[in-house]
């Protein structure tokens, strides 16, 4: 099996036990993780968030009002620097 199918087959829950593994640097069972087991289920729960909607994701702002519109400035938008 290889870490594609591996990424395919984590379930929720087990997304959320890794990204709180992370969070707290521990396992569950309260052992400490190496730098290579935390770089790794980085890795993972980067690959797992690509497969969620945006508003799922880490990170995600909701920049939308009831009305459609959004709030604030879009990021990718191109902005005209003024010179006075």
């Amino acid at each position: 099996m290889n870490y594609e199918e591996l990424i395919a087959q984590m379930t929720p829950q087990m997304h959320q036990a890794i990204k709180t593994a992370i969070e707290l640097g521990k396992w569950p069972d309260g052992k400490k993780m190496s730098a290579q087991q935390l770089q790794i289920c980085m890795r993972a729960v980067i690959h797992y968030d690509q497969n969620l909607p945006a508003e799922d994701r880490i990170g995600f702002i909701d920049r939308s009002r009831e009305d459609g519109t959004m709030k604030g400035v879009d990021p990718l938008q191109e902005q005209v620097l003024k010179f006075h």
